[in-house]
C-alpha cells in the first residue's frame, strides 16, 4: 500500500457514532483510538485526527410518543446503543436496522452506518450516512464519517473525503478534530499549505498531537521549497521565475 493510502486509512479510524439514548449524549468508547494518526467513526471518539463524535439522539423535531412507530423504532435504537456499549456490533446492528426497517431517520441511519463501518461494510456504510445526510444535512459527524469511509474504502476517494469534510468544518468551525482530519487528508494529498492552516486551527483549539503535525508539515514545506532554490540555481533560474 502506499504511503499516501496509509495516511489517508490512519485517518479513517475515528468514525463517531451517534447513540439513539433519551438520556443525556455519551461519549461511547467502544473502539480504542489507536496512537497513531486517526481511525475510526465519530460516535466512537477517536484521539484527534479523526475523532469520534456525539451519539445522534433517539427524537426528531417532529418526535410524538403518540406515534407507536416512532415509539417502537426509538426503543430498536436504544437497545442496538445498549449492544454497542457491550461491544457487541452485530446485535447492534441488527437493532438499528429493525430501528430502519420501521422508520427511517437520520439518527438510525447513522447508527446503522457506524456498525457496518467496523464490521468493514463499507459502501454499506457509505450509503447509510449519505441517506442520513439527506435527511439531516446539518450534521458535521455524519459528514466526518462519511468522509472515514471514503478513505478507507478499497476504492479510496480522497476528493470526496475532503469535500465532506469542509462541509463538516463549515458546520462545525470551532471543533478541532474535524480541523484535525481535514489537515490529515489534506496533507496526505500534498496539499502542505492547507494541511499546516488545518493544523494550526487544530492545535488553536486543543489538539495537543496537532502541534507535532505542524512542525512535521512546516519542515516539509522548507524542504519544498529549498529543492525548488536548488532546482533553479541548477538551471539558472531564480526562484519563482519560469525559464522561457
Amino acid at each position: 500500500m502506499s504511503t499516501t493510502l496509509r495516511t489517508l486509512s490512519s485517518v479513517a479510524n475515528n468514525v463517531r457514532l451517534l447513540v439513539g439514548l433519551s438520556r443525556p449524549a455519551c461519549h461511547v468508547r467502544p473502539f480504542h483510538a489507536i496512537s497513531h494518526a486517526a481511525r475510526r467513526p465519530r460516535s466512537v471518539r477517536v484521539d484527534a485526527a479523526f475523532s469520534s463524535r456525539r451519539w445522534a439522539t433517539s427524537t426528531t423535531p417532529h418526535s410524538t410518543t403518540s406515534d407507536p412507530a416512532e415509539v417502537e423504532a426509538m426503543q430498536c435504537l436504544e437497545e442496538g446503543t445498549q449492544k454497542l456499549e457491550e461491544g457487541d456490533v452485530q446485535a447492534a446492528k441488527a437493532s438499528y436496522q429493525r430501528s430502519v426497517d420501521i422508520k427511517r431517520t437520520a439518527s438510525s441511519l447513522f447508527n446503522l452506518g457506524v456498525t457496518q463501518y467496523h464490521l468493514k461494510e463499507y459502501d454499506d456504510a457509505i450509503a447509510s450516512w449519505k441517506e442520513s445526510i439527506a435527511l439531516q444535512p446539518s450534521s458535521p459527524d455524519a459528514h466526518t464519517n462519511l468522509a472515514s469511509a471514503y478513505v478507507i474504502s478499497p476504492v479510496s476517494r480522497p476528493d470526496l473525503a475532503l469535500h465532506h469534510l469542509r462541509i463538516a468544518a463549515s458546520l462545525s468551525p470551532e471543533d478541532p478534530e474535524i480541523a484535525f482530519n481535514l489537515a490529515a487528508v489534506l496533507e496526505a494529498c500534498g496539499r502542505l499549505e492547507e494541511a499546516l492552516v488545518q493544523y494550526k486551527r487544530s492545535k488553536e483549539y486543543g489538539v495537543e498531537r496537532a502541534a507535532m503535525h505542524v512542525r512535521n508539515v512546516s519542515a516539509k514545506i522548507l524542504g519544498q521549497k529549498m529543492k525548488e532554490q536548488e532546482q533553479g540555481a541548477a538551471a539558472g533560474t531564480p526562484v519563482g521565475e519560469k525559464s522561457s
